[in-house]
């Protein structure tokens, strides 16, 4: 890959990662609209690192409270918030880590579609202005229920289906479960931190099977640029959520689900 591109897959990743706009939808349009090469497992697994080191580094006192709470509380009767939502993210996590590892393969073979990505970031764009504009939105994140955690984590099991967007999903549920749109935004990011490490690692065990050179400075400059444009991204998001909503995000899907059914048909 050239420097360009290098640049411009990182950059597409580490946004499309957190915003509700479906980063499966993004990586084939290069490849589709530009001709460009698939980007490969090395370097897939560069671009994640950065969006993860990103969501850690923009979370570092959220974690390390929740960490702390968590070893120290965790298995008492009387637990505070920050230890009972350590407990939310684990447990929401366990629903897409058991899916993924029984459909892995059937997702693969029938899903990674430009059809089915369209489609999915068309309808799942429509039920997100759905929860947006009709939901309750008045709770708060420290009144999380274990209920609600669940459901969101059942949610984020559809995010397996390509196109679906993993922090469109799971926002979605969020909403629609009366979360407001900041506390939707920051559970929906916080999950993402063992997902994205889960993802990671099985894609760093299937390229230490692979005999292929490693480029190492495309890896640096990807996991580089994934980070800052992953961070900036968090940021600027849940700086101005709770003031636009979701309906841009909306709008913006249904124009790249119906440019790709378009290009497809």
């Amino acid at each position: 890959m050239t420097l360009f591109e290098i640049i411009i897959l990182a950059i597409i990743q580490g946004i499309t990662e957190f915003l509700p706009i479906s980063s499966s939808a993004h990586l084939l349009l290069p490849s589709a609209l530009l001709g460009w090469r698939e980007q490969g497992l090395a370097f897939d697994v560069a671009v994640h690192v950065g969006s993860l080191l990103a969501v850690i580094l923009y979370f570092r006192n959220d974690i390390i409270s929740m960490s702390g709470a968590w070893l120290t509380q965790g298995f008492r009767r009387q637990q505070s918030s920050d230890s009972k939502l350590a407990w939310f993210v684990i447990l929401a996590t366990l629903p897409a880590i058991i899916v993924g590892f029984a459909l892995k393969d059937l997702i693969e073979l029938y899903a990674r579609t430009p059809l089915v990505i369209a489609i999915t970031t068309i309808g799942f764009g429509l039920l997100l202005w759905y929860a947006d504009a009709f939901a309750r939105r008045a709770q708060q994140l420290e009144t999380l229920t274990l209920r609600q955690a669940m459901v969101i984590g059942i949610a984020q099991v559809l995010a397996l289906i390509p196109g679906t967007s993993r922090s469109g999903i799971t926002m979605t549920a969020g909403l629609m479960l009366g979360l407001d749109r900041e506390s939707a935004a920051r559970f929906s990011f916080l999950l993402s931190i063992p997902v994205i490490l889960g993802a990671g690692t099985l894609a760093v065990a299937d390229l230490i099977g692979q005999s292929a050179p490693v480029d190492w400075m495309v890896l640096l400059y990807g996991a580089g640029f994934s980070f800052i444009s992953a961070y900036a991204c968090i940021y600027l998001f849940l700086s101005w959520i709770s003031r636009i909503g979701m309906l841009p995000f909306v709008i913006y899907r249904l124009i790249l689900g119906v440019g790709l059914l378009w290009f497809i048909i």
